[in-house]
């Protein structure tokens, strides 16, 4: 275990310092392009998107106006539309923006995953801030053109990876730094999810549509279907047509201290090792995906494995078979840090990070704080749209990440491991695969 300010601490702080100073310089909005407001002054917010997560996001933003929802789903929205009763109402975001744009300065986007991409492009382009629920999208290549979207219309934008902003994220990224256990080659993170249905093998049947459900808006850039209950207003996270499975619900939390600690960028594979329950429509009920990472910078290839449906890392030699590993209390989401020199282990939102075996812990000191602390995750978007620092999960963060995590769920539909190329965005040994780089768009819609 380091202790003090080593030569390590030093090198690989001037890297995470110098990749921050690039990171602020492309992500910081232009004021003139996307409007400055006081501090003092209030933001006026959309949502598109009012159930559900959108309930909590909208909530959370809250201290600003809130001036109008675009949900095709007004009974899942209902709660939320009785609690900002003032805010205008409709089921169609397009129709929103067209009538409402001008008394609009921040969007929320808490959708399934497929329509996230297509709303914050409507938004960023009528130079709207933005922050975005997790997974940022439903494919890479929607990632990449978010995230250049950003950059170019000069707007605040924010994932819903709300853990970014914890202490114990930071924590992990700072002792990794550190040196605190050496050189990091291999890192496994897991989760209990899904905690809906998958492995369904044929789609549902048809049911009537309520008269609260317009299920055209509702499908959006999907793939027409007879409408189902059973596809909302959750379990759509496990149909490949509309959500990312076990990946877009927890990755974007699990991965993102993995992701930010270890910098990583692209993989230069990916691979599904174990899967069960596969079939044309829905994830899998289990699976094993391996990430490979090259070297980057001062820090040596390494490779990450991502367990979900309830499996789990064997407990590696040099820990107690009996060793307590990821969320305190409740094991069933984590990750675990291999180094050379010993081990970490931290929760879903990086909360409970420590060293193990946990008598480790009894006299060790945190190193001291490299990175600067969040206001709260809200609070960070809010203040990066009012003229401040660059929100810490912006577009220019979050969209190579999510590229991944995206890949991960490519690899989960097909054969064998898949080689990336991230510059030409293309698997290069699998023309099939290929094919869910980018997104299926129905006709009369567009991205």
């Amino acid at each position: 275990m380091a202790s003090g300010l080593s030569r390590r601490y030093f090198f690989m702080g001037s890297a995470a310092a110098l990749a921050a100073t690039q990171l602020e310089a492309k992500s910081r909005p232009s004021l003139k392009r996307a409007g400055y407001k006081s501090p003092n002054e209030k933001l006026n917010i959309a949502a598109v998107g009012a159930g559900g997560k959108g309930h909590s996001d909208i909530t959370g933003c809250a201290t600003e106006n809130i001036v109008a929802f675009a949900d095709p789903d007004w009974k899942t929205a209902a709660k939320t539309f009785s609690e900002f009763p003032n805010a205008k109402r409709y089921k169609d975001y397009r129709e929103m923006f067209d009538k409402e744009s001008n008394n609009i300065d921040a969007v929320i986007v808490a959708t399934p995953d497929h329509t996230h991409a297509p709303a914050a492009m409507w938004a960023m382009e009528r130079g709207k801030h933005v922050y975005c629920q997790k997974p940022l999208t439903h494919t890479v290549y929607e990632a990449r053109m978010l995230t250049e979207a950003a950059r170019k219309y000069g707007v605040a934008t924010q994932m819903g990876n709300q853990g970014h902003s914890g202490e114990g994220t930071r924590k992990l990224c700072e002792m990794i730094w550190n040196g605190d256990i050496g050189t990091v080659k291999e890192v496994h993170a897991w989760t209990n999810r899904p905690i809906w249905p998958q492995g369904i093998d044929h789609p549902l049947p048809e049911q009537p549509i309520p008269e609260t459900m317009d299920w055209d808006l509702w499908l959006g850039t999907a793939a027409t279907r007879p409408h189902n209950t059973g596809y909302y207003p959750f379990n759509w996270r496990g149909w490949y047509d509309f959500g990312c499975g076990a990946l877009g619900d927890m990755a974007c939390h699990i991965l993102d201290s993995v992701n930010w600690a270890l910098m990583l960028d692209a993989p230069v594979s990916v691979e599904c090792v174990k899967i069960e329950g596969k079939n044309p429509y829905t994830f899998p009920t289990k699976s094993v995906v391996k990430f490979e990472f090259a070297a980057r910078a001062n820090m040596p290839a390494v490779n990450v494995f991502w367990y979900e449906g309830g499996l789990r890392p064997p407990v590696p030699d040099g820990l107690p078979a009996d060793v307590k590993l990821g969320d305190i209390g409740d094991p069933s989401n984590g990750s675990l840090f291999i180094g050379s020199k010993g081990f970490i282990t931290t929760g879903t939102y990086g909360d409970g990070t420590r060293l193990i075996p946990d008598e480790l812990m009894k006299e060790y000191k945190f190193p001291a704080k490299l990175l600067t602390r969040s206001p709260g995750h809200y609070r960070d978007w809010i203040r990066a749209c009012k003229g401040g620092d660059p929100a810490c999960s912006n577009f220019n963060y979050a969209g190579p990440f999510t590229e991944w995590v995206a890949l991960g769920v490519i690899a989960q539909r097909s054969e064998g491991k898949l080689l990336w190329d991230s510059k030409k965005m293309k698997i290069t040994n699998n023309s099939e695969a290929n094919k869910f780089v980018k997104p299926y768009v129905r006709k009369g819609w567009k991205f």
